[in-house]
């Protein structure tokens, strides 16, 4: 069982999301800030792996504008080594990475234009995981999307989109259980159309269910998942944060309650993404409580990189977001 958290790493003195203004683009800003980025991504791997964290989500916005139609230059060719050389080190160390494209990429919208300006940002971040040479393991993490007024042909819609998608595509995306629209239920519908994984969020299955015990819907997602081409089964956990409204993640692991979501797995094997705003602390504590059980490794016996370096011109930073 590997432990993750996503993005950012809230200690570090580097953002792998540096950006610029769409107005001030040009190939130069572009590649001084993918240069960063990457830079900064290879860091936080380094030092994750350090820890023992195993599992990571890439930010998405490695490539400022990287499915956009004002990004027409050859980054693919530029970065192709530095890609490769992230993607060798996360083999080399039995690291996992996954995306999770923005909100805006609706596969079951009914607007042609939003369906394809989601598959270009699809083929984009699925882009930067074969330059890196990973297999399909590494998945794209999306939610199903809209109800507009009609459940099933929602769905129907996503199944006639995802039949659509590159097959280079198609082997990565894995779908969400949501919190508001589309519960376990229907994702597990979902998959009987399609063969989609289903990447399963407690949390998300808290708020929004049809009375399937924790045990029996990890037990159902698990199933959706096929051992090689797919992998371990992904997930997100995260929990209620007290006194706070119905679906806030909370600050900070609950340890206590971490540790009785584990009792619900059954033996089943996933890898957790820590959905949970202080991000590598929690995903520290939490991988410790695994070794703690026997669910982990011990860490490994490697010094941990800096957190800080000597100061550098800073680019602008992008926000920091849980997702």
């Amino acid at each position: 069982m590997r432990i993750g958290y996503p993005c950012v790493n809230e200690a570090m003195d580097c953002s792998s999301g540096n950006t610029f203004r769409l107005a001030s683009y040009s190939e130069e800003r572009l590649i001084a800030a993918v240069t960063a980025n990457l830079a900064c991504l290879r860091r936080m791997l380094e030092w994750n792996v350090a820890q023992g964290l195993l599992f990571f989500r890439i930010g998405s916005s490695i490539v400022p504008f990287g499915s956009h139609p004002i990004n027409t230059y050859s980054w693919q060719t530029h970065f192709a080594a530095d890609f490769r050389a992230i993607g060798d080190y996360i083999k080399a160390n039995n690291l996992r990475v996954s995306f999770h494209p923005d909100q805006f990429v609706v596969l079951n919208s009914p607007s042609p234009d939003i369906v394809q300006r989601s598959i270009q940002e699809l083929v984009y971040q699925g882009s930067m995981l074969d330059l890196m040479g990973l297999d399909g393991t590494a998945k794209l993490q999306i939610h199903v999307g809209g109800l507009y007024g009609e459940r099933e042909q929602a769905m129907i819609r996503f199944a006639q989109v995802h039949a659509t998608l590159p097959e280079a595509v198609k082997a990565r995306v894995v779908v969400e259980n949501d919190d508001r629209l589309y519960p376990l239920r229907d994702c597990l519908e979902l998959h009987q159309l399609t063969g989609v994984p289903i990447l399963f969020d407690n949390f998300h299955h808290e708020c929004l269910n049809h009375g399937e015990p924790m045990a029996e819907a990890l037990r159902l997602a698990a199933a959706t998942w096929h051992p090689t081409a797919d992998g371990v089964p992904m997930m997100d956990y995260s929990s209620q944060a007290l006194g706070e409204r119905k679906g806030k993640h909370t600050d900070d692991l609950v340890d206590e309650r971490f540790r009785e979501f584990l009792t619900h797995l059954h033996g089943h094997d996933f890898d957790v993404m820590l959905e949970i705003k202080n991000k590598e602390a929690s995903a520290l504590r939490a991988v410790a409580i695994l070794r703690e059980l026997g669910l982990s490794a011990a860490a490994p016996d490697i010094p941990s990189p800096p957190l800080t370096l000597p100061a550098v011109p800073k680019a602008r930073r992008v926000a920091k977001a849980v997702g």
